[in-house]
């Protein structure tokens, strides 16, 4: 047979005019403009954790609490504009500057489960409960990039791809005692190398009264995201695998050890590009189409971390990029421990935030959530509500967001369900366990079990779906 001949090439159609091969001068500008506004999405969405850690650093600093200073301890509530916390667990944090030495962590024997993460919200330990030491606690060593010391006995060694480093502990409230949770915070010292033979400790401030931002919600939508951006990129070390996506905010004008200056036409790319970037991540958030978010066949609730084990989203075929998104749009902070589905693990995060059409939850209907008893946790549940906004606690007059086990719901007897209920005012016979929301606000619900058993994993024990009370 004759070979048949090859058709000639034909040019892809496209929406930029060219004239003999060339692109003409309204084809150049308009895919100038694209391509700006392309690299600005992938950068956005990419850089929003390291963004988002520079809005926890800043909430403790607009209240005048100094990096490698204090400590912030929070039994958290709706006065703590946090993504996504838990009114469970008193909190500790801490903003450290290691860039002239490491610092030591010295967490008490004890149920407490804490991390640390680097200014682009990547783990460098566990520390607690997940961590190496287990309940014993035991010192732990971060240490700053360019560290070239060994690792020094006694401790357990972390290192950071950024000079600031956030420190996040939890403390466990076993049989209700938060009194005792907050002193085992309390408890916990940290202090700078140099200073190890008469420790200099950051002092612990408790802010459970006061009103608190710790997000980039004012930032995220605007040219302040890229400004804030500039300001973490002008003062951290380049980190190797991120070259790539430094090469994309370098054509954006966004470069170490040189200034931001955007002018007209890019400023509006760039807040183009932060609205429908931060869009399109709560997309992931809330809407994604994976089958494997849900949880349950027969039910709506979904898994919050989509990649199990993994701190940083790693798949067998590379980052999971959708699960990334998910996560930081929602939460803060990583660990491969937050993520495990495991009998044993430290805690199982749910999200609830359609009803049992599909629907998604409205803050002027009123739901029933049916939960089975008993719950398959070793410690204690909660069910926790946010405002779809700022994926933080509801504030309302109620001035409560949490159903707990240990607290609200822990006289429940002998019954083999308790049902609890959501909506603008309280039903008759539930005021007790009710979360009040907002007319005319979208709400999502995080259920939680600390130390999941079996049932949690089988499908044998699952929570009902939120059902509207006309």
């Amino acid at each position: 047979m004759a070979a048949q001949p090859i058709p000639p090439l034909k040019p892809p159609k496209s929406e930029y005019p060219f004239e003999r091969g060339f692109p003409t001068k309204e084809a150049s500008q308009l895919a100038r403009d694209d391509a700006d506004y392309q690299r600005a999405v992938i950068a956005y969405r990419f850089w929003y954790p390291t963004v988002s850690c520079e809005g926890i650093f800043n909430g403790g600093r607009e209240m005048g609490l100094a990096d490698n200073q204090n400590i912030i301890m929070m039994f958290a509530g709706p006065r703590h504009v946090v993504f996504t916390p838990n009114s469970d667990t008193p909190y500790a944090s801490a903003t450290l500057d290691i860039s002239d030495g490491p610092y030591v962590i010295e967490i008490p024997p004890g149920p407490m489960i804490g991390l640390a993460n680097d200014h682009h919200q990547g783990w460098i330990l566990d520390m607690g409960l997940p961590g190496p030491a287990a309940a014993k606690g035991g010192k732990h060593l971060i240490v700053p990039p360019a560290h070239n010391g060994e690792p020094r006995g006694g401790y357990f060694y972390g290192r950071s791809r950024s000079n600031k480093v956030l420190v996040a502990i939890r403390s466990l409230p076993l049989k209700g005692d938060v009194k005792g949770a907050m002193d085992h915070i309390r408890a916990v010292k940290i202090y700078s190398l140099r200073t190890a033979a008469d420790p200099k400790l950051l002092k612990v401030v408790d802010i459970s009264d006061r009103s608190i931002d710790c997000t980039c919600l004012r930032w995220e939508n605007n040219i302040q995201y890229w400004q804030k951006l500039h300001e973490v990129i002008a003062v951290e070390p380049l980190v190797a695998s991120f070259l790539p996506m430094y090469g994309e905010l370098s054509a954006l004008g966004i470069e170490k050890g040189r200034p931001f200056a955007p002018d007209l036409r890019m400023t509006r790319i760039l807040e183009k590009a932060a609205k429908d970037a931060r869009d399109q991540i709560l997309v992931s958030a809330y809407a994604s189409a994976r089958p494997d978010r849900l949880a349950w066949k027969d039910r709506k609730w979904e898994w919050v971390g989509l990649v199990p084990e993994s701190a940083q989203f790693e798949t067998k075929s590379g980052i999971d990029l959708e699960a990334r998104d998910r996560w930081f749009a929602q939460a803060i902070v990583t660990s491969p421990a937050m993520f495990r589905r495991s009998m044993g693990a430290g805690s199982l995060y749910w999200l609830g935030n359609r009803d049992v059409t599909g629907a998604f939850l409205d803050g002027g209907k009123t739901y029933r959530l049916t939960v089975p008893l008993p719950v398959p946790g070793k410690l204690f549940w909660s069910v926790t509500v946010y405002d779809a906004l700022t994926r933080s606690e509801v504030q309302t007059s109620q001035d409560r967001a949490a159903l707990r086990s240990l607290f609200e719901l822990k006289d429940t007897g002998d019954a083999t369900s308790v049902d609890v209920f959501f909506g603008p005012k309280a039903p008759n016979g539930g005021e007790s366990r009710w979360i009040q929301t907002i007319q005319g606000k979208g709400w999502f619900t995080y259920f939680r079990i600390y130390g999941p058993e079996g049932p949690a994993f089988d499908g044998s024990w699952k929570p009902g779906d939120f059902e509207e009370i006309v």
